[in-house]
């Protein structure tokens, strides 16, 4: 069974020449003036924003740019929107489908995960993951792909703790920061959440706001126990982008290794 496209045309194109338009619009502003933010570190975890690829999508395009060495699986960890539940939803899809095609499910390490962690299966068609998968088909185009996406009350610290001890695997967190503030009071929650996440000080973090915290919350719990490092990658809000500031969501990326 098939994971559709459920947002492609509305947070990300729908056909795989405009998302290589993208790629490569965001790729030049790279070369032009973000080459100081490319480095060489053993990525084992980004965080990245999951909006339209017009508000967000160069922020995380960064991100995936830091990744050096070709994974062999992903697995990306998303916010549920749309759907309320208890826990950490994984489904058994066997591919998941991305204006490059298709991606296909590490099918082993989800038995895997299920024989140690306890999961639920809720149909969502969640856009906090599938807007990551487009970047992950076209960097990784080898890589096996894995969607967990967490609702209330999730235990993510083990599982993310298990993935990040996986070798030549890729872990992603998915996560905006403030919503709907104006440009000055989400620049000032925004920056605890970036002083919490580059100090590994979770109490400075939840002095901010993020759609995904528990996700963060808990990479900073398993980062700090296995002695990793975290970089910020770049940080900016639909303002900057729009020139409308009196209502504005905060986007934000870094790498982990």
């Amino acid at each position: 069974m098939t994971r559709e496209m459920s947002v492609a045309g509305v947070f990300y194109p729908a056909t795989s020449a405009e998302v290589i338009s993208s790629f490569n619009y965001f790729n030049d502003l790279i070369s032009q003036q973000f080459n100081d933010s490319l480095y060489n570190e053993d990525v084992k975890a980004l965080i990245v924003p999951h909006a339209g690829y017009v508000y967000s999508g160069f922020t995380a395009n960064l991100a995936f740019r830091n990744v050096n060495k070709m994974p062999k699986r992903v697995v990306v960890i998303g916010p549920s929107h749309r759907v309320g539940f208890y826990g950490v939803s994984m489904n058994m899809y066997s591919s998941y489908e991305t204006p490059f095609g298709d991606i296909k499910a590490d099918i082993e390490f989800k038995k895997n995960l299920k024989s140690r962690f306890e999961f639920v299966s809720v149909e969502h068609a969640e856009h906090s993951t599938e807007v990551q998968f487009p970047f992950i088909k076209h960097y990784f185009p080898k890589a096996t792909l894995i969607e967990c996406v967490y609702g209330q009350n999730a235990n993510l610290d083990n599982l993310i703790e298990t993935i990040l001890k996986e070798e030549n695997t890729l872990l992603v967190i998915s996560t905006d920061l403030s919503h709907f503030y104006d440009q000055d009071k989400a620049n000032t929650l925004d920056k605890y959440c970036i002083e919490g996440i580059e100090n590994i000080d979770v109490d400075i973090l939840q002095k901010g706001e993020a759609c995904g915290m528990q996700g963060v919350v808990a990479l900073l719990h398993v980062v700090k126990k296995m002695s990793l490092h975290v970089k910020s990658i770049d940080y900016r809000t639909s303002g900057d982008i729009t020139n409308d500031m009196k209502r504005v969501v905060g986007y934000y990326s870094a790498i982990v290794y």
